[in-house]
């Protein structure tokens, strides 16, 4: 399977959510792809879907290159940019997967998953109030979701 970077993924649902006609902020990407990269590690036995590394911030989970991509919106909805976005350049399996992703978290509000993340292992054994540049180890989101997908590709 050809690897993707998280900004690949974000992207995917970043044109996915303008596609459908969806809300999509900052916020919200940050947990999609938290929750993607956690089920995807359950059903591959452990393989990321992205080699970016999270980290624990004050709101949950976060890929720092894919906020710092995406900054610019604040808080609002992010727009795809100008350039012809490649659906093909994912495998089937991937796509079908980041699919039932947004299926799966697509339809609930930013802060409702931010809520859900602060009361994952994941988040809570990593976050420190005051603290910055947190890693959380992949092999600890791997843990946590080991058995617990809730995402089913078609």
């Amino acid at each position: 399977m050809t690897k993707h970077s998280a900004i690949d993924i974000a992207r995917w649902f970043v044109e996915w959510a303008a596609a459908e006609d969806a809300e999509l902020s900052n916020l919200k990407l940050q947990k999609l792809l938290y929750f993607a990269q956690g089920h995807f590690m359950d059903l591959t036995g452990g393989s990321p879907l992205f080699e970016d590394d999270m980290e624990a911030w004050a709101h949950g989970p976060v890929v720092p290159s894919v906020y710092r991509e995406y900054k610019k919106f604040g808080s609002g909805n992010i727009q795809p940019d100008d350039a012809a976005f490649d659906w093909d350049s994912y495998e089937v399996e991937v796509g079908e997967f980041l699919v039932a992703c947004w299926n799966t978290y697509g339809a609930m509000a930013a802060w409702k998953l931010r809520n859900i993340t602060h009361t994952q292992e994941p988040w809570l054994k990593h976050f420190t109030p005051d603290e910055r540049f947190i890693r959380i180890p992949k092999d600890d989101l791997k843990a946590y979701f080991a058995g617990k997908s809730k995402i089913t590709p078609a």
